[in-house]
């Protein structure tokens, strides 16, 4: 992510001009950042795993791509998670000027993926991770190794301790057992 405008601005004014933006910005405490381009490896096993995890789902649970904005007020960051999940009914936050809505974010993930890459993964486990445990609906926190097949899952429960999954292994993500080896085939 670089800066695209060290200026402040609001939720509003970001999502305003979010709205109207070719690439996708990250607003952080007032400041946007570009975000990088996922690799076509990147953009796979974001389909493996939420195909992975959308099998092994409650049906009261709703699986959301990166296209999706996450808010988390406590945080003051709005940022596109690979995928998150809702469980229950959908708590958004929509920014409206004279009427018009200028965008919506969901609030209230049960589960955020993240896949790591090289450019993205210090960030993946500090400073999001960080962010996202500040949202009371968070319940796992999955990281998807681009360079091996491996899974970690953290989890509220656990105090937020880590477990990870290589080849020929599962792991457990919202109660469902799901295959690493599924993910990377």
């Amino acid at each position: 992510m670089t800066a695209s405008s060290r200026a402040h601005v609001s939720f509003a004014e970001y999502l305003e001009a979010e709205a109207a933006a070719e690439q996708k910005h990250e607003w952080c405490n007032g400041v946007v950042y570009a975000m990088s381009r996922g690799t076509p490896e990147h953009g796979s096993l974001c389909g493996r795993i939420t195909l992975a995890i959308g099998r092994v789902l409650a049906a009261d649970c709703d699986v959301y791509n990166s296209d999706t904005m996450v808010h988390i007020a406590d945080a003051t960051l709005s940022t596109y998670a690979d995928l998150s999940v809702i469980r229950g009914p959908r708590e958004t936050i929509v920014v409206k000027k004279h009427g018009k809505s200028l965008g919506e974010a969901i609030t209230n993930p049960v589960i955020v993926v993240e896949v790591l890459s090289e450019a993205t993964e210090r960030y993946d486990r500090d400073g999001r991770f960080v962010a996202y445990r500040q949202l009371a609906s968070l319940e796992e926190y999955v990281l998807v190794a681009q360079d091996e097949p491996r899974i970690e899952v953290f989890r509220r429960a656990q105090n937020w301790q880590g477990e990870s999954a290589g080849t020929d292994e599962n792991i457990a993500i919202h109660g469902g057992q799901v295959s690493v080896d599924d993910v990377y085939r």
